[in-house]
């Protein structure tokens, strides 16, 4: 089987809180009875209940176990600190997925967590499918982006994380820009001439010859969605948008590789380790769980330079694979193996 074959796919799902994502990724979990699904869902502060809808679901295909939310930020702004470890927890189970819906918050720029793609830790295990951008079809025949400017301020406010403050205009235009399928949602709510206004304005920024498909509620059939096949992080930089500058030096300056350590006995052992680690070389940071042997406890590990802390932050599930793993980012030409034979001293 070819390295291309064993990755498992990801879609990542992007547009404005309230354009109708989560109800997308609902019916494609309803109608895809054949595939065992897992998503991603990047929600924070008390924006939504995104993660609850879908985990209240009862399909058998995507137990609540599949679902992970990444509740710090922006998922753009935090694809080192929360993305790979959330892979990391989606590629550990036991029922290995067929596919992965990343389902990003509404200020997500999708370039960025894209790129993250093409990076050591991740490259080898998944691909990105396609990129699909839900767009506001009432709004935008009103000749708006979204349907809640308020609400879109509001997020924004309530996210430290959030590095880009941008027009909301430029944000919608980079999340089309990058996109392999436009869904033009609450297509039922239009007439035709609202329709073709909202195509119009969907058509203006796209630079390729995308398919904009209208949608009620949500249905598209998942063949259309899924198994596109595109490996996009290998033609991100094709696709031109307002941050490209903004980001590049994040995946240019930095090295991240994932690290696997046998069971441990002694937390504090470890977290001298890891600091051992980042003071001999220029680690930035460290994240990852441990299996403590003897323990039915997950250890919770991460460093910022020399300052390391840890704890136990729940139980390991049952079926659950016991492993201890550890997220390394470093500048740019770090010496991986020195790295690794500190962390297994």
């Amino acid at each position: 089987m070819t390295a291309s074959a064993t990755r498992v796919p990801c879609t990542v799902v992007t547009g404005f809180l309230g354009a109708g994502k989560t109800t997308l990724i609902r019916n494609i979990l309803e109608q895809s009875k054949d595939k065992r699904l897992a998503i991603i869902v990047n929600e924070f502060g008390d924006v939504g209940i995104d993660g609850e809808i879908l985990k209240n679901c009862g399909i058998e295909t995507c137990p609540g176990e599949n679902i992970v939310e990444l509740a710090n930020g922006c998922i753009c702004c935090t694809v080192a600190d929360d993305f790979v470890p959330a892979l990391d927890q989606i590629l550990a189970l036991e029922n290995r997925v067929d596919h992965i819906l990343i389902e990003t918050s509404g200020l997500a720029l999708p370039k960025p967590l894209i790129q993250a793609f093409q990076w050591p830790a991740i490259k080898g295990r998944v691909t990105v499918d396609g990129v699909v951008a839900v767009v506001d079809g009432p709004a935008l025949a009103e000749g708006r982006v979204a349907s809640d400017h308020d609400a879109l301020a509001d997020q924004r406010a309530a996210d430290d994380s959030l590095d880009h403050d941008d027009p909301i205009e430029e944000v919608f235009e980079d999340q089309v820009a990058c996109a392999d399928l436009i869904i033009l949602s609450k297509s039922d709510l239009l007439d035709d001439s609202g329709r073709e206004r909202a195509r119009a304005v969907v058509a203006e920024h796209l630079p390729r010859a995308v398919k904009i498909v209208p949608a009620s509620d949500g249905r598209v059939d998942p063949s259309v969605l899924l198994g596109l096949g595109l490996a996009v992080e290998d033609d991100i930089e094709n696709r031109k948008t307002h941050h490209d500058n903004a980001f590049d030096h994040e995946h240019d300056d930095f090295d991240t590789f994932v690290v696997e350590l046998p069971a441990i006995t002694d937390p504090d052992e470890l977290a001298q380790r890891v600091r051992n680690a980042a003071e001999a070389e220029n680690v930035l940071r460290v994240k990852g769980f441990a299996d403590v042997s003897g323990k039915p406890m997950r250890l919770l590990i991460q460093g910022v330079g020399p300052r390391v802390t840890h704890y136990y932050d729940r139980a390991w599930n049952a079926g659950e694979e016991r492993a201890t793993r550890l997220v390394v980012i470093g500048l740019k030409g770090i010496d991986r193996t020195a790295i690794e034979t500190l962390l297994n001293a």
